[in-house]
């Protein structure tokens, strides 16, 4: 964990400095956590096309929704709960109610080595409640991440929530909740499906869909906020191009006016 840490400082000093230097004309996106590895393949084809660049942070929705509200000076919201955005433009906050631009999916995914197998309908991760097997289980913090509430959705579906609350661990957002999954630290858990996909996830243990029908729709909104400047505007215009549609589509995402 104290590598872990460093490691996240040097990164996280790295963006500061970097973003200092453009602080003037590099808007700042703030994007739901799910968007990690499919927004920042985006940002670089809009970079290589356009020679402008964005700024990404990750983070929970409901959080940086908070943010927003006491004005955090994001450019553009990308969220994972179209909810939000439409907190934020009855607050007059936005330019306008926004426009969906795809919709999430959930997985299960097991790490290498776990005792417990990912199964579609959950039917493992009940066995191993009982028999011991499964000691630790990760989440998004639903109270403010909408990829966990889709999750704890999904587990009061199956008639899991009850027993398995006292064995979760709840990440700040869905992409420490993959990271919680997935460093062995837990013997499963419930993340974004576009993370699952990424290699570097994929290649630390395996992973089953959630059925869609087992929690509310994963709505995914953007909106530009008052501040919003022309590199901002062109990026939210180039999201619904159809090059960056093709990468939403690699990580999963199903996409406005495509069927799931």
């Amino acid at each position: 964990m104290p590598h872990f840490l460093s490691r996240l400082l040097m990164i996280l000093f790295g963006t500061i400095a970097v973003s200092g230097v453009h602080a003037q004309e590099t808007p700042t996106i703030a994007a739901a956590s799910d968007l990690k590895f499919a927004l920042e393949e985006v940002a670089a084809k809009f970079k290589a096309e356009t020679h402008q660049e964005v700024r990404l942070n990750f983070g929970s929705s409901g959080n940086f929704t908070r943010q927003l509200q006491q004005g955090a000076p994001f450019e553009m919201f990308m969220s994972a709960d179209e909810g939000f955005v439409f907190q934020l433009a009855d607050a007059g906050k936005t330019m306008d109610r926004g426009t969906l631009y795809a919709e999430g999916r959930i997985v299960l995914f097991v790490p290498r080595g776990s005792p417990v197998r990912a199964d579609g309908q959950l039917d493992d991760v009940r066995a191993a409640i009982v028999d011991g097997r499964m000691q630790k289980f990760a989440i998004a913090n639903p109270e403010h991440a909408p990829y966990g509430r889709a999750a704890e959705q999904a587990l009061r579906n199956r008639g899991l929530w009850d027993v398995i609350k006292p064995k979760l661990v709840l990440g700040e957002n869905v992409s420490q909740a993959a990271q919680f999954a997935t460093s062995g630290a837990s013997q499963g858990g419930i993340f974004a499906y576009s993370l699952a996909l990424a290699p570097a996830v994929s290649s630390l243990g395996s992973f089953v869909l959630i059925p869609a029908e087992w929690h509310q729709p994963l709505r995914q909104r953007m909106v530009l906020m008052n501040n919003a400047t022309p590199v901002a505007k062109e990026f939210y215009r180039y999201v619904q191009m159809p090059a960056a549609r093709v990468i939403f589509r690699k990580f999963g995402f199903i996409l406005p006016g495509e069927a799931s």
